[in-house]
């Protein structure tokens, strides 16, 4: 199966592989919802990792993906939902976010009040994967509605509505970042709701299989240099020499699209890394970076 050709190249468990399958038989995507199940832009690579988030969803599980920024937690939600062949919902959370947003919220319809459903109960309903994009940021109100949602009862009561019973299928993952302006610590009871995955900082071989991966047609010298840079900025923003705001994985595969089309590395990596820091110092830091990486003269045609 071509979806799952990429947990085989990295010998995930097969015993894992064979019951996933299973999954994906037993319940079928409604056609009115085929349209959420989407491919990743880019597989996620580790093999221990995988292992765990797919055992995990296998037995009834929700998952909570923690870790610094750039290691690849919302790659591997999205990831999962297209190995196990689910509608994904994504839910950013915010200060704003209530439990209206989640659930859904009165609306007039026809000269009658309706509900509009939220993304939630559109996964409670169709079986999908929700994933919580940054849940450390929620609010008691938008958290205490997930509470019997998330725990065994499985189930979601809507003031005004009927109580509804989650979809077999349906399964929440959550993702957070320590230190993002506006976090806070998660209550225990929430934490409790979930099997917690550490998501390690990326490595060599990882980086170069995203980089292969994503540009095919590039040069492995080329794809070498900008995997060197971004490993050199990671290790400065866990030595505190940097914040993580040019630590951009997202940046660095965006500089080097830019690069395919004819720009200068150094320029693309300029828009893509060294710009995403806005203080003065820093920038210089990553700059000096940068040049013992990529010279000044080099063209696109030394990437491409």
């Amino acid at each position: 199966m071509e979806e799952l050709k990429f947990l085989e190249e990295q010998q995930v468990n097969p015993g894992l592989l064979r019951e996933v399958e299973a999954f994906r038989d037993e319940y079928p995507v409604p056609e009115s919802v085929k349209n959420r199940v989407t491919k990743p832009p880019v597989p996620f690579y580790g093999k221990e990792i995988l292992e765990m988030a797919i055992a995990a969803i296998l037995q009834g599980e929700n998952v909570l993906l923690s870790g610094s920024k750039a290691t690849g937690k919302n790659i591997l939600a999205e990831n999962l939902a297209w190995i196990f062949n689910r509608p994904s919902y994504n839910i950013s959370f915010n200060v704003n976010t209530d439990s209206s947003s989640l659930i859904g919220t009165d609306t007039f319809v026809n000269n009658e009040v309706q509900l509009r459903k939220g993304p939630v109960y559109q996964c409670a309903e169709n079986g999908g994967f929700g994933i919580f994009d940054e849940i450390n940021m929620a609010k008691n109100d938008a958290v205490s509605v997930l509470h019997a949602t998330l725990d065994y009862r499985r189930l979601i009561d809507v003031p005004g509505y009927d109580r509804i019973q989650l979809h077999p299928a349906a399964r929440f993952i959550g993702t957070m970042n320590y230190g993002y302006a506006g976090t806070r610590e998660l209550n225990e009871a929430l934490v409790s709701r979930f099997l917690v995955i550490d998501m390690p900082a990326l490595e060599h071989d990882t980086l170069m299989r995203i980089l292969r991966s994503s540009f095919p047609d590039a040069k492995e010298e080329g794809l070498e240099t900008f995997a060197g840079l971004f490993l050199d900025l990671q290790l400065k923003a866990s030595n505190s020499e940097i914040s993580t705001k040019p630590l951009d994985l997202r940046g660095m595969i965006a500089a080097l699209k830019t690069v395919r089309c004819g720009l200068k590395p150094r320029t693309a990596v300029t828009m893509g890394i060294t710009n995403k820091s806005f203080d003065v110092f820093e920038k210089e830091i990553v700059g000096d970076i940068v040049m013992t990486r990529i010279p000044e003269d080099w063209t696109s045609e030394q990437i491409f």
